[in-house]
């Protein structure tokens, strides 16, 4: 697997583990193949590795690095010796030659080396480098907020799956409510009015069923979306894998204080923009270096034609060896206008780091806000999915006795089946509350390998 990532980008990224990885997922010269085969079936672990790779965002972000270290190369330039050469040569007529001279060539060069230059270079330099970092910690915030997007859409599937279970345990249900009260009325015990409400029943029943198929498979694609998963082939189009793994309700706890102080010390994007903001005090100092003269040493060798002669072999050839320096003493007070905008970016930067402490602050009280209900209801949700249970077997066998009607089994059956949803959706929700928490706080996703494929992260 070849994968764009540098050795000093893996300390950042607690996603770079060994992870596993479908075999189909192999890249060609550091693309990816235009088909991959659906796997016959997908878990949560094999879903986040393959989006490490596949998910467009995360390889933007990849690319992003790259360009930024091409900066960096290029700005570092003016620190090592710069070389150029440059040649000529002349025919000319013989009534404008002079002398009989009817050809003229020279041939030079040359070797140049910054000595100072006011400090612009360096700071050109580590702001560049800075901007670099930024561009690391860039690509580790959109690893988080990528593979947060498959876990949330992985979530989506598995409960889209299990809301079509629900459905098609109601109708089951309900059609055995619809022969028992048939043979009731075939029997003579009942009317025909309790017929036409139990088939009533069941077929309203169908609409959240086809609803909840309908939402299995868009959620389907959301999750193909966030993978960054193409396909073409007839085969792989309709191929839909078994999605393994189902939605727990695993009690965790946050700490207010705690996530406050972890999220302004580990949110990537908080982190980044200290960066750009360090970056911009480099700015300032490479805006100032025009105030100032700048000095190179140089050394060029010289070969002309000796004048007078027209043969390759008649030349003057030398060396020299100085020093040039060069001092802008009034430039029409560019440099002022320079180093008042680099100023200026810099507040701007110190302004966006504050602004993004608060929005930081906000969302993690956001999420433990969020975390808190979900842990409520997930709670809430066990006890009455029990009860709502236990309330259908004691209307059926009251019914059964002749003590209750049937509309109380039914209201007792959408109860239950209400019941099961809103416990399905509070996993759900309490599920992705943990993972958002979790991301607010700038925490790396859980991702744990299957152990059926593993690599190592590059």
């Amino acid at each position: 697997m070849k994968t764009f990532m540098r050795p000093f980008i893996l300390p950042l990224l607690a996603a770079s583990v060994l992870v596993a990885i479908p075999a189909p997922a192999q890249l060609n010269d550091g693309k990816p193949d235009p088909e991959f085969a659906v796997p016959a079936a997908l878990d949560l672990p094999y879903a986040l590795a393959f989006a490490l790779d596949n998910n467009f965002a995360i390889r933007q972000a990849k690319e992003r690095i790259r360009q930024q270290e091409g900066v960096v190369l290029e700005v570092r330039g003016p620190q090592i010796p710069n070389v150029s050469a440059t040649a000529g040569y002349q025919r000319n007529d013989a009534e404008i030659g002079s002398n009989g001279d009817d050809r003229n060539w020279s041939f030079n060069i040359t070797a140049r080396q910054a000595l100072y230059a006011g400090g612009g270079i360096k700071a050109n330099v580590r702001g560049q480098q800075l901007t670099l970092d930024a561009a690391i910690l860039s690509l580790q915030a959109v690893i988080n907020d990528a593979l947060l997007e498959v876990r949330t859409r992985f979530y989506t599937v598995l409960v889209s799956r299990e809301k079509i279970k629900v459905q098609e345990q109601n109708i089951e249900l309900l059609q055995r409510q619809l022969q028992d009260v048939k043979n009731r009325y075939e029997a003579g015990t009942v009317s025909n009015f309790e017929v036409l409400r139990a088939e009533v029943a069941l077929a309203n029943a169908q609409t959240p069923l086809i609803t909840a198929r309908n939402d299995y498979r868009l959620a389907i694609e959301e999750l193909r979306l966030a993978l960054g998963f193409t396909t073409a082939t007839e085969t792989n189009v309709t191929k839909i894998p078994e999605f393994l793994g189902k939605l727990e309700f695993t009690p965790a706890s946050f700490d207010l204080v705690s996530a406050l102080a972890s999220a302004r010390e580990k949110r990537p994007d908080l982190l980044r923009l200290r960066k750009l903001e360090t970056a911009a005090e480099e700015g300032v100092i490479a805006r100032r270096a025009g105030y100032y003269p700048s000095l190179s040493l140089f050394g060029a060798y010289d070969s002309r034609k000796t004048p007078g002669l027209s043969s390759f072999s008649d030349n003057r050839s030398g060396f020299t060896v100085g020093l040039q320096s060069t001092w802008d003493i009034f430039d029409g007070r560019a440099t002022a206008g320079r180093v008042a905008q680099a100023r200026s970016f810099l507040e701007q930067t110190k302004l966006a780091v504050a602004e993004a402490q608060l929005s930081v602050d906000v969302d993690v009280r956001r999420a433990i806000s969020t975390f808190q209900q979900a842990n409520e209801l997930a709670e809430a949700s066990k006890k009455v999915v029990e009860q709502a249970e236990e309330a259908l077997r004691l209307a059926n066998a009251r019914y059964n006795a002749g003590t209750a009607t049937q509309l109380d089994v039914l209201t007792s059956q959408v109860d239950l089946t209400t019941a099961r949803l809103n416990q399905l959706q509070a996993y759900y929700t309490y599920n992705v509350a943990v993972a958002n928490t979790r991301r607010a706080m700038g925490l790396a996703d859980e991702m744990k390998p299957t152990g059926e494929l593993t690599y190592p992260a590059k």
